[in-house]
């Protein structure tokens, strides 16, 4: 079967691979100590700025987790949209191991705007409400939309005009600044956003991820939280070595430049054929559409992909860095022949 599901599907590039096998020759300090950690934290500086401060966690909901946790106090809150990750695919992590509570606006497209997120700012002050603390947003957003640059330092103007901070869930940054053929600073630091999660799983590192504070001041007492988190990695030097490997080199870039073009050539593949509907504009991996659920049926037992919303029949298709044309040609072949058979 032919994966269109997730991007967490996709193996690891023979590059990480290779790193990986480089930083497993004899013995290292440990717990972030060693020459593999100090490289890392370099490329992440060389992207992010002088000031950036990279820490490294295994997955992307402990990345959330703490960025978050880390800059918020009891009383405060995180303004987000509806569909993020944050809020729909945490399983309750935000609010059981952050004590975060979340507030979620509707959106169409899985982006907030300024507008939006000074609605939600009425009870600024008012002691008996919860005090919102930080505006997050994933790039790529959920439903596949990419931020703009300037959409970006809309926000972060925003929220800093109220004493905010910005926070990304980067989990696809690198195919949100493939997308827009900008630098990964582009759309962080020189946008204005305050604190990042990294995300390495889905530009194909294992298990390699980080919490990256942009501005001075922020993440104080970070080292301690992470080790209560349980997110202290010991043998550091693995994680480090394939974040190396992505950053250091054009490595990202490529990875995810790649996946964005399977999803173009797979929305222009289906976008002539009748009772496909497209719903959200291509601009990083993803692809979105609504078919027939008969369709969706025949197809799945060829091609893994999820159902997005079982009211609608919407369905996602995600595209990863080692997604091949010929998989790509061979499905669009399917959905073509599947609707245009007669009905039986």
């Amino acid at each position: 079967m032919t994966s269109f599901a997730s991007d967490n599907y996709a193996g690891v590039p023979r590059e990480v691979l290779d790193a990986l096998a480089a930083a497993n020759t004899g013995h290292a300090p440990s717990y972030g100590d060693d020459d593999w950690t100090a490289r890392a934290d370099e490329a992440f500086r060389a992207h992010f700025g002088a000031q950036a401060r990279p820490w490294y966690v295994t997955t992307g909901t402990a990345a959330n987790v703490l960025a978050l946790k880390a800059v918020c106090r009891p009383w405060e809150s995180v303004i987000t949209p509806a569909t993020s990750h944050l809020n729909v695919d945490e399983c309750g992590a935000p609010e059981h191991l952050g004590g975060l509570k979340l507030i979620t606006v509707p959106t169409s497209d899985g982006k907030l705007m300024p507008a939006e997120v000074v609605g939600r700012l009425g009870r600024l002050g008012d002691q008996h409400a919860v005090q919102p603390r930080v505006v997050s947003v994933a790039q790529s957003t959920e439903l596949g939309t990419v931020y703009g640059v300037d959409e970006l330092r809309g926000l972060a103007e925003v929220a800093h005009e109220h004493g905010l901070l910005l926070h990304v869930d980067g989990a696809r940054l690198a195919n949100a600044a493939a997308g827009l053929d900008v630098g990964l600073g582009a759309i962080t630091t020189q946008a204005g956003v305050d604190l990042l999660s990294f995300g390495g799983t889905k530009a194909g590192l294992l298990g390699a991820e980080a919490v990256v504070f942009l501005r001075d001041g922020l993440g104080e007492g970070f080292a301690y939280l992470r080790k209560q988190h349980a997110q202290l990695v010991s043998k550091m030097r693995f994680p480090a070595a394939q974040l190396e490997a992505l950053l250091a080199t054009d490595l990202w870039r490529r990875a995810a430049e790649h996946a964005n073009a399977m999803a173009r050539r797979l929305a222009a593949g289906v976008a002539g054929v009748e009772d496909v509907r497209l719903t959200q504009p291509v601009q990083a991996n993803a692809v979105f559409a609504i078919l027939p659920r008969e369709a969706t049926q025949r197809l799945q037992c060829d091609h893994r992909f999820y159902v997005w919303d079982e009211d609608t029949g919407e369905v996602r298709w995600m595209c990863s860095w080692d997604t091949r044309e010929e998989e790509v040609d061979a499905f669009v072949a399917d959905v073509r022949a599947i609707l245009s058979a007669p009905a039986s």
